[in-house]
């Protein structure tokens, strides 16, 4: 294949992860004011709404993983799973219904969401098939990402609160259109590669290896902490702070601008320091992070606070996945959606936790949990293995 038809294909895979990183940075950063506000539900039905979303994209992802690992053409799947986003997307922008919402609604937010880890997975393998370097070109994806949650956030505020929810919603039932062309059209089929068998096995004793587990539950912590801090700032900050609604999209904004460049010196350092030295660096900011929304509650220090969220993320964002990878070779979609899900697993706990946390004590004492979990993270990923 010609050097000008490889850039173009890794220039498509980059657009296609943007657009689909807009798209969702249009719907997620304002959905706890849209449950709150317009289907005007309680904190606790909040947090089990993200609860639910999440165990269902748990189950949903690993089944499309599985299929994905064993049945060969990833692209078709991801086609299929953008078409499902463009449903969900539609699906909120009509309806204000809580049981459509969370039955509908978060079943093919499921499907929609498994497009992104397919994506990647994708990705991976074909640049593994062209001889590029995985590293850097997962750091410029996962930064192609971060831009559109530059972006995403101050529109999706300004949208949703200027013009209404369901603008916005057609909005990213939009970008989700123009995606799913460009995967139908541009991006290859990668043809599965057999395993030898001595690698099949390490397939299956994956999750037994202490690394995997660790590794896992130190993310799943991280990913907690982060997701109640989405879920919980945009009305933290009105209801307690008394700050306007839209800071909150300038916050997360900054914070995904702030995280490119972190995403790319980390894909440059990788080599040199190794994936846990940096993961550990990570945990350490989203300590600080934390710490510092205890300490700090006036606009200034949120700004600047973004900048260890940014370092924080943009790390276990682009250098985890890579990790989960590594500590299982020859099974990048399983790798990459144990990462995904993670996360997943992560905002269920987040909605289990942030919901009952404020219906019961406040706002505030979500950050000392998010606090108490992040220092955990840091022990566990001590005692992950280097590769």
């Amino acid at each position: 294949m010609s050097p000008r038809r490889l850039s173009l294909i890794f220039a498509t895979f980059l657009l296609v992860s943007f657009l689909t990183g807009i798209a969702g940075a249009l719907q997620a950063p304002t959905l706890s004011l849209f449950l709150t506000n317009e289907v005007k539900v309680r904190p606790l039905w909040v947090g089990l709404f993200y609860t639910v979303n999440a165990l269902a994209g748990i189950v949903i992802s690993f089944l499309l993983a599985n299929y994905s690992d064993k049945q060969g053409d990833r692209r078709k799947l991801l086609f299929f799973c953008t078409i499902m986003a463009i449903g969900n997307a539609l699906v909120f922008a009509y309806s204000r219904d809580y049981l459509v919402l969370i039955s509908v609604g978060v079943l093919l937010a499921a499907i929609g969401n498994a497009s992104m880890p397919q994506l990647f997975a994708l990705a991976r393998e074909y640049a593994d098939r062209s001889a590029r370097e995985v590293v850097m070109f997962s750091s410029m994806m996962r930064a192609t990402l971060s831009l559109a949650w530059v972006l995403g956030p101050p529109i999706s505020f300004m949208l949703a609160l200027n013009y209404g929810f369901t603008l916005m919603y057609l909005c990213a039932a939009g970008v989700f259109v123009f995606s799913a062309l460009m995967v139908w059209f541009f991006l290859p089929s990668v043809g599965r590669v057999e395993q030898p068998v001595d690698t099949v096995v390490v397939h299956v004793s994956a999750w037994k290896n202490k690394d995997v587990r660790l590794l896992f539950f130190a993310s799943l912590l991280m990913w907690t902490c982060n997701i109640m801090y989405i879920i919980d700032m945009p009305l933290y900050i009105t209801a307690d702070m008394g700050l306007p609604e839209g800071l909150a999209g300038l916050l997360m904004g900054t914070a995904a601008g702030l995280e490119i460049p972190v995403m790319l010196i980390a894909g440059y350092l990788v080599k040199r320091t190794g994936k846990h030295r940096l993961m550990l660096f990570a945990s350490a900011f989203g300590v600080l992070f934390y710490l510092g929304l205890i300490l700090f509650q006036f606009k200034a220090a949120l700004m600047l606070l973004q900048l260890f969220n940014a370092v924080f993320i943009g790390i276990i964002a682009g250098i985890g996945m890579l990790y989960f990878q590594d500590l299982m070779p020859g099974r990048a979609g399983s790798a990459t959606t144990l990462f995904t899900n993670s996360i997943s697993t992560g905002a269920i706990l987040a909605g289990v936790l942030q919901g009952t946390i404020v219906e019961n004590f406040g706002h505030y004492q979500v950050y000392c949990v998010a606090l108490a979990l992040a220092i955990v993270a840091l022990l566990l990923m001590w005692r992950v293995k280097n590769v």
